[in-house]
This record gives C-alpha cells, structure tokens and sequence, in this order.
C-alpha cells in the first residue's frame, strides 16, 4: 500500500456549501441521499444534459487513455452506470468490469443496466479491493464529490498495478469570459430547470443546480494534477475540449 487513505492531503475539492450542508462532516451524507432520491431518473438527466452525446464521448475518452480489451478495470462512483458499460464494450468482458458507489440507489440502477459487472458499495477513499488488482481505473464526473483528493488518489494508486492507468472525467470552468457566462446560464439555469419540468416530484433540479454549484466552486486542474502527483502518480496530465470537458490521466 502506498499510503492509508486516511492520510489523504487535507485537499478537497470545493469547500463547504452551507446552503446544502452545515459542515464538511455532513457532505458525504447530503450526497448519498441527493443520489439515492434521483438515481432513477438520472440517465434521463444525463441525456438532457449531454444531448445525448455522451456515450460517444465515454468511450472515445477510454480509447484514447489506453483501455483496451481483457484490461481490468474499476469505475468509481460507477452511478448508473454510463462509463462502465463503455468499459464492458471495449474491453469485451463484463466480468472484467468492477463498479464502486457509495449510494445505493445508483447501484440498484446500475445492476438492471450492467449485468455480469460486480457492483461494489464503498468510497473512493477506501476501497474494499486488494492491492495492485485493476489495470485501468475510471471516474466519471464524480471528483468533486469525494471528501480529500490525497486520500481518493492514494487508494486509487494502491489498487492500480504498477503501470495502470487512471482516468478521471469532469467538467470545469471555461477559461474564456464568454464561455463562463454560457456555461453558468447552461448549467446553473436551463438544466436545471428542465429537470424539474422532466421529474416535478424529484430532487433532480437541486441535484443539477449542486452539480453546478460544485464545478464553479471546484479547485484548478493545477490543484488536481498536484495531488495526482503527491500520490504517487507519473505523468499527470489534463486534456481539454471546448473549455468545459476535462480528461485527466495519470499512470501508476
């Protein structure tokens, strides 16, 4: 083991946002219950918000960071379960596919949609897996809901053999003074907004306006690659398509 996950760095990803939750403490508890109470519409979700592109985009974001078939991967905060069955088609195998949550509603989802996939319950701060067992390790648009970088990424260097790859997915703010007020307009307004038109009696408008709220409050790529690197990590870098979509890899 490289390092406990419960030394971690002390780095989280955004600070607290006390109109959602009082204390740090009190996160991890506020976004199991926003994603267990929206797990079921949220591939709907997904497809307002990516129009229905996102598949595509999965995959190709795979291919192009090296998975390839008979590796063995983990997704982390697999939800639904969009990236892993990405996984499972590239690499030809479900049984070669793991997925992490720690809601289990996204779970209950995940299972109608990955069959042949072992689903875990579990944080990216300590996973239930043994040392050096995944070749490629994937996270897709979680990050910004972990409690401490160090502490994700030192696990997620545990698991990985020597060599692995990791990818992690997100989306940030746009460098450009228009594309900010595009995106804040986007994603702060309209998603939200027609989630609540597509599930009324949900929680799947709060769940996209804390979605925003936490990519407009998120730390710089910097900070990301930094604590990639304090974990043990070689290599980090971060890939940007038009501003907003960031693919960041890094090898074991």
């Amino acid at each position: 083991m490289t390092r406990s996950a419960q030394e971690g760095s002390g780095i989280a990803p955004h600070p607290v946002l006390a109109h959602h939750y009082g204390r740090a403490e009190e996160r991890e508890g506020f976004v199991r219950a926003l994603f267990d109470e929206t797990a079921p519409h949220y591939d709907r979700i997904d497809r307002i918000f990516s129009f229905g592109t996102g598949p595509g985009y999965r995959r190709r974001a795979l291919r192009d960071a090296g998975l390839r078939p008979g590796m063995r991967v983990l997704d982390v905060a697999v939800g639904t379960g969009l990236v892993a069955r990405q996984a499972v088609a590239i690499t030809g195998d479900p049984a070669l596919v793991t997925g992490l949550d720690p809601s289990e509603g996204m779970l209950a989802e995940a299972r109608k949609a990955l069959p042949g996939v072992t689903l875990v319950q579990g944080r990216a701060e300590r996973i239930p897996l043994p040392d050096a067992s995944v070749d490629f390790l994937s996270m897709g648009y979680a990050l910004r809901h972990v409690a401490d970088l160090g502490a994700a990424f030192a696990e997620y260097r545990r698991v990985l053999r020597p060599g692995g790859t990791v990818l992690l997915l997100e989306i940030g703010r746009p460098h450009s003074r228009f594309a900010r007020l595009v995106e804040r307009f986007y994603m702060g307004a309209v998603i939200p907004a027609l989630c609540r038109v597509a599930a009324p009696r949900h929680r799947s408008g709060e769940l996209m306006r804390y979605y925003w709220e936490t990519i407009e409050a998120c730390v710089p790529a910097e900070t990301i690659l930094g604590a990639l690197g304090a974990a043990g990590f070689q290599g980090a870098t971060c890939a940007t398509e038009l501003e907003v979509f960031r693919a960041y890899t890094a090898r074991a």
